[in-house]
């Protein structure tokens, strides 16, 4: 039973998050926010060293600062027949600080800080997937030194050290709303032959069957107990390369890489909560075993999974896990057809498929017997972005773009933390420039997801039989952007 409990933290750990695309944030620049978050195959100056670093060796200008920050909204909507579920979602802030500088005339240099991957998502503590997910929270931090040589007017490369770290909070129901009942239903399936051949054990246990299932009625709407997960993921390392090529004068193509990086927390902190510890403790749990050992005095055999209902003192340990954050492949053109004009599209290949199982360890040495691995068989996905920019004049450029996400999670294991679905997105922006070297940005997007139906299967916490959670999902986002860059 204890090990069946465990199984809540097990999905907890998306750091891609963690969780999937759904938490990987393009924030990166509020200029290529306007124009669906191109920019493999664009020379963007210091922020060039996120999108492809070859094209740092393109500045124009001796130093380059670009800095800005998103609002991220997001909505969800879970449904189940008549059940509707929103979450109530606090609005993320993701920003970007880039500084480049040129050393020679065919080589630059610079760093940059960035947020890849942050959001948040709070479903409530007493839904009815609260056994999955009741609140999520994360936000990852890149730092990035990068250095970019042109080797011929036409020619450039680049490369970066990724060093990522960031954190994450996640709460989940150890005994969800009306899985009190589900236990006791299951303890009298149980039992029920038992007690129809025997009708004097029945008589000598029926008071104590009677007042728990009143007692467990109680939680019928209410998540009895929680655990709350919260760590720091320590700085793990990884590297961005890229090249970049002039066709000619109006055509120009990239490649960009960015290697996977596997994301540990080391030792975050456990912590569990109730409805009402007292009577939990001192109550139910009490009556289930006095039971329990009632009709095993009574010479009926007991299975073992259903000898032992405490919860596990895992709050006395630590738990540390590790997963990967996907490589991304990333390639584009861009086209200029005329000198007021930029078109650019690309395809980002991004290898989620590298995400098959979640293992988390338990510590001190006494709770590693809780450890436990959950499948996840993520699938690698595509994104595909266009975009435009159009100088409208000598001091404003517009932009729109457009992109359209694929999901890397497969319908059967669609889980509520992360709920993953294909989605579009659309967006436009400007740049008005008050004096030569300032720019002053502004960006807005708006992305859909493609509503899905799904479920995710894991073990009751009460009797360790397989569960099947699944509904229709439906999210949808607006982000702002605003960011300012200056030149000299």
């Amino acid at each position: 039973m204890k090990k069946v409990i465990a199984l809540a933290c097990l999905s907890m750990l998306p750091m891609t998050y963690v969780a999937a695309e759904g938490y990987q944030v393009n924030a990166q620049s509020t200029k290529q926010a306007g124009m669906g978050h191109v920019g493999v195959a664009m020379k963007l100056g210091a922020e060039s060293m996120h999108f492809n670093p070859a094209g740092l060796a393109f500045m124009e200008n001796k130093i380059h600062l670009s800095a800005g920050v998103s609002g991220v909204f997001s909505k969800g909507k879970f449904t189940d027949g008549d059940y509707v579920q929103r979450p109530d979602n606090t609005p993320s802030t993701p920003l970007y600080v880039y500084a480049g500088f040129k050393i020679y005339d065919n080589l630059a240099a610079g760093v940059s800080v960035t947020t890849p991957y942050g959001s948040s998502m709070n479903w409530g503590k007493d839904w009815k997937g609260a056994h999955l997910v009741q609140d999520i929270a994360l936000k990852a931090f890149n730092v990035q030194p990068t250095v970019s040589w042109k080797i011929t007017d036409r020619l450039s490369v680049g490369a970066g050290l990724m060093m990522e770290f960031g954190n994450i909070e996640l709460s989940r129901a150890l005994i969800g709303p009306g899985e009190m009942n589900n236990m006791a239903n299951g303890l009298m399936e149980q039992f029920g032959p038992i007690l129809a051949q025997h009708p004097e054990l029945a008589a000598l246990i029926k008071p104590t069957v009677d007042k728990l299932m009143t007692d467990m009625a109680k939680y019928q709407d209410a998540s009895a107990a929680s655990v709350n997960l919260k760590g720091d993921a320590g700085v793990r390392l990884g590297f961005n390369v890229g090249a970049m090529f002039d066709i000619n004068e109006k055509w120009t193509v990239g490649v960009s890489y960015r290697s996977k990086v596997k994301a540990r927390v080391k030792e975050g902190n456990i912590s569990l909560s109730y409805a009402n510890e007292t009577d939990l403790k001192n109550n139910l749990l009490p009556q289930v075993a006095g039971l329990l050992k009632t009709a095993e005095a009574a010479g009926f055999p007991i299975p073992e999974s259903m000898k032992d209902f405490s919860i596990p003192p895992l709050d006395e340990g630590t738990f540390s896990a590790e997963l990967p954050l996907p490589d991304n492949w990333n390639v584009g053109v861009t086209f200029k057809p005329t000198n007021r004009w930029i078109l650019s599209g690309e395809v980002q290949f991004v290898g989620w498929g590298a995400y098959k199982n979640l293992a988390i360890n338990f510590a001190p040495s006494s709770l590693s017997k809780y450890d436990m691995v959950a499948r996840k068989e993520y699938k690698n996905s595509r994104i595909y972005r266009v975009g435009a920019q159009f100088a409208a004049t000598n001091r404003l450029d517009v932009r729109l773009g457009a992109y359209f996400d694929e999901s890397p999670v497969k319908d059967d294991y669609l889980n509520p933390e992360t709920p993953s679905m294909n989605k579009f997105g659309i967006t436009t922006g400007l740049s008005f420039r008050p004096i030569d070297p300032l720019s002053i940005d502004f960006a807005f997007s708006y992305v859909t997801g493609f509503g899905r139906d799904g479920s995710y299967s894991d073990k009751s916490l009460i009797t360790g039989n397989d569960r099947t959670f699944g509904g229709h999902y439906n999210i949808y986002a607006l982000m702002p952007s605003i960011g300012v860059s200056y030149a000299f």
